[in-house]
């Protein structure tokens, strides 16, 4: 039932192969985003949508999550960070949140033997301590049997806030200032990005946002301040890899300025964009 409702919103599977091609057509293999983020949203309400209860959308929005992570590793983008669970959504129902951390249990477990026959890499971030403890063996298992993998390294973003990431990063510069191992007049933004949850990675060159909202909620402060971002009003039960070749397509369209001026222009002036 799910694997048919999930595919509905293409009519079925010849369509989206050749909207697939037109778009792999059109894409440059050698300006790929080296790291992409996604913030997968809108299973509840795709559920909701459909008359089920949301843990169908969360259970639906594994799919996509699997097919998006396969077509990253394939592309060959180094990095693809995934906002699985935020500091926030503690706040839902008792037995949503008891779902969800069993999906990702049953996530690890299902794919772990995938994702290292194509050489992928688990690296969870957040505040992990809190949470449930299998939750923690299913992720310490499948880091201790991909920690060898190098082609896409996958960011579980668990238990995650961007506040609470620089709150942690501030409070371990802190403790080392204090110690006098580093000194305050040492203290510069390299400093503050090596203490990060994803410290040693790039920035992420793409944000992808589905189910029609228009914010970052609370994920990667830091590391998006020159991130492009592309919206859709896709939930992310429905998103596919059609989707993800069309983001990174209108991602090649842009041009990335970083503060600075268009290639020719030079009548912009500001910081801004």
């Amino acid at each position: 039932m799910l694997k048919s409702l999930v595919r509905s919103f293409w009519g079925g599977g010849s369509r989206q192969a050749q909207e697939e091609e037109m778009l792999k057509a059109r894409l440059d293999l050698h300006r790929l985003p080296r790291h992409v983020a996604i913030i997968m949203d809108g299973n509840g309400r795709w559920a909701q949508r459909r008359g089920l209860p949301r843990t169908y959308g969360h259970r639906a929005g594994v799919e996509s999550l699997r097919e998006v992570v396969r077509a990253c590793a394939e592309l060959g983008i180094g990095y693809l960070t995934v906002y699985a669970f935020s500091t926030e959504n503690w706040k839902r129902p008792r037995d949503e949140v008891d779902i969800l951390m069993n999906l990702l249990v049953e996530y690890l477990h299902r794919e772990i033997d995938e994702l290292c026959a194509n050489d992928i890499r688990i690296h969870p971030i957040g505040r992990l301590q809190e949470l449930p403890v299998s939750a923690r063996e299913a992720l310490e298992a499948a880091c201790l049997r991909t920690r060898n993998n190098h082609r896409l390294v996958l960011n579980l973003a668990l238990n995650y806030g961007g506040r609470t990431e620089l709150v942690d990063a501030v409070r371990t510069i802190a403790q080392k200032v204090a110690r006098g191992v580093l000194s305050p007049g040492d203290i510069d933004e390299s400093t503050i990005d090596g203490h990060l949850y994803t410290a040693g990675q790039p920035d992420p060159d793409l944000l992808i946002r589905p189910a029609g909202d228009y914010r970052v909620s609370n994920f990667l402060l830091w590391q998006l301040s020159y991130t492009e971002f592309w919206m859709t009003t896709v939930m992310w039960p429905d998103f596919r890899r059609v989707h993800l070749l069309q983001a990174l397509v209108d991602y090649q369209r842009r041009e990335r300025r970083f503060g600075g001026l268009v290639r020719g222009d030079r009548s912009c002036s500001g910081t801004g964009s």
